[in-house]
């Protein structure tokens, strides 16, 4: 025990008092970061997959896919 831990009290048990049965900050970010892990994939995916359509669609407005020789 330390010096600091006789005039301020062990800040651990005082913790464990005060928080008890909280999430810590370290286990919420752990948390978020493990949900969030495979959540943008499907997104991305979605995504790029509309952006691809839109330029086919776009391809198929503006006429033949080649340039005719005048």
């Amino acid at each position: 025990m330390s010096w600091l831990d006789r005039i301020l009290g062990n800040d651990h048990e005082r913790a464990a008092e005060k928080y008890a049965g909280r999430e810590s900050a370290t286990e919420r970010a752990t948390r978020r970061r493990r949900e969030s892990h495979r959540r943008g994939g499907a997104d991305r995916a979605a995504r790029a997959g509309q952006a691809w359509e839109d330029r086919d669609r776009n391809q198929d407005r503006a006429g033949r896919w080649y340039r005719a020789a005048r």
